[in-house]
């Protein structure tokens, strides 16, 4: 049996990036922040950071990056993929990251506005909209993106 699922909440470390792809596909990459809380063995609480690289394609890549800002609460539910490349110092570079098939975004703070607040920069509209669960778009193939 083989099961590839990660589910991760917590808040975007910077704002979204961009992309287009050569067949018109776009592309948000994005890193959250989640922190995982412990006790050590001397019994102190501790808090460790973890940042993981997520990716998402299509109509969900184009919200994500009208909808969405650095420090923006998020769910992500999707699957690891590690890609490798070779650097220009000719040493094969490897890269984790979610590739998103679902997400949710997390509550607004009240005063928020623009990116980050829920609501589209190019659209002010009423602050009680509700943002909507946005699912993995079927119809692209992620393989055959080339980066």
């Amino acid at each position: 049996m083989n099961f590839n699922k990660v589910i991760i909440a917590g808040n975007l470390t910077d704002d979204p990036e961009k992309r287009v792809t050569d067949s018109g596909t776009s592309v948000a990459n994005f890193s959250v922040a989640t922190n995982r809380f412990f006790t050590d063995g001397s019994g102190e609480r501790q808090q460790r950071t973890e940042y993981h690289d997520v990716v998402f394609f299509g109509k969900t890549a184009e919200n994500i990056t009208r909808y969405l800002s650095k420090g923006s609460s998020v769910l992500v539910e999707g699957r690891l993929q590690t890609r490798s490349w070779e650097g220009q110092d000719g040493k094969t570079r490897y890269n984790t990251e979610i590739v998103g098939q679902n997400i949710q975004f997390g509550p607004r703070t009240d005063g928020e506005s623009g990116k980050g607040g829920g609501k589209p920069k190019a659209q002010k509209k009423e602050a009680d909209e509700e943002i909507p669960v946005i699912e993995e778009d079927d119809d692209i193939d992620v393989e055959g993106i080339p980066f």
